[in-house]
């Protein structure tokens, strides 16, 4: 059955809601976060106060877009990442909800040949791809933060200008509403500190307090929060452990876009495949541990991972500017940036 232009459009809208404010609490640190943020866990509770203490007033679900009126940081904790979000009716921990932006976006009509890195620029928009029948069908749904390579433009089922994403993983393309996707600017891939000595570079990753350093010099110029690999349980042969692997490394390559997952063509909230990951650093050849964007959690200080190194999206961005690899991908240095996990 053809896709009617009725639910096309309802599936690719953003359906933001406005909402009252709630109670504000008086001697908590306060101060100003993103405007919104979207619900990237199954469900999350929202409390009566920012306290997983009090009580549970009701329950927000993925991809709920949430208006963020202020956060503020619990004396409740938890002590790796205290802040909590004041919305609608109550509060949020800020580990399930990503701090998003909706910005429309002026059309493009021309590509390279070797397509246009661009970065998706609203909370959500909802991909679809063309059958051989000329049907558009529902595919994934993509994130705020994340990185596609388009190719070009074309007018789709609802009469307005589509791009399409080529998926070097999947050998297929797919289509996304034009608006919702910005170019990515050659001053945001240009090298970070260049004139630094590549050598003096260097990436410190503790395990304990789930922290990244960049030092130049022997000198912290960055420290982050980061999230590493979930304690492996299993430790059988063929099996992929999801610890980080602790030892020396290098930075081997860089992508700006990597469809992460099984490769399959499943699209449901459940399934692992997580296209258009942004801002890979990879670091360990054997099982291609990165370091990379996330868009799927804000967890961070806490092991969440496969083994790879989640950090929030513009984080992830410096380090890729920053550091050097042997590729010659825009660092301007055949030199490979040493990463040390411990």
């Amino acid at each position: 059955m053809k896709t009617s232009r009725r639910d096309f459009l309802k599936a690719a809208g953003l359906g933001i809601t406005a909402l009252s404010l709630p109670h504000p609490v008086n001697g908590i640190k306060k101060f100003q976060p993103a405007n919104l943020g979207r619900v990237t866990n199954e469900s999350t509770s929202v409390y009566s106060q920012p306290s997983d203490k009090s009580a549970i007033l009701f329950q927000r679900y993925r991809d709920d877009i949430l208006h963020i009126y202020n956060s503020v940081e619990s004396e409740d904790g938890p002590g790796y990442n205290p802040v909590w979000h004041r919305v609608w009716g109550g509060y949020v921990h800020s580990a399930f909800v990503q701090n998003v932006r909706n910005l429309l976006n002026p059309i493009r009509k021309e590509f390279p040949s070797s397509g246009q890195l661009m970065e998706l620029s609203v909370p959500f928009s909802q991909s679809y791809r063309i059958r051989q029948n000329g049907r558009w069908e529902s595919f994934y749904r993509l994130y705020y933060s994340s990185t596609h390579w388009v190719f070009e433009t074309l007018e789709g089922p609802d009469g307005e200008p589509w791009y399409r994403v080529d998926n070097s993983l999947l050998t297929l393309s797919y289509y996304v509403r034009a608006t919702h996707m910005r170019k990515v600017e050659p001053e945001e891939l240009s090298p970070i500190h260049p004139d630094v000595d590549p050598k003096a570079k260097k990436i410190m990753i503790s395990i304990g307090p789930q922290s990244l350093r960049a030092l130049e010099y022997d000198q912290i110029v960055k420290d982050f929060y980061v999230s590493t690999g979930l304690p492996s349980r299993l430790n059988a042969p063929g099996i992929i452990p999801t610890d980080t692997p602790k030892g020396s490394h290098k930075i081997e390559h860089k992508r700006p876009s990597v469809h992460m997952g099984e490769g399959t063509l499943r699209y449901d909230a459940e399934a692992y495949e997580l296209p258009g990951v942004p801002w890979v650093s990879y670091f360990e050849k054997t099982t291609g541990v990165a370091i990379h964007g996330t868009y799927w959690h804000n967890n961070f200080g806490v092991t969440m991972s496969h083994g790879c190194i989640n950090m929030r999206s513009e984080d992830a961005k410096w380090i890729y500017r920053w550091c050097n690899s042997s590729s010659l991908d825009g660092s301007g240095a055949n030199f490979q940036t040493p990463v040390t996990v411990y």
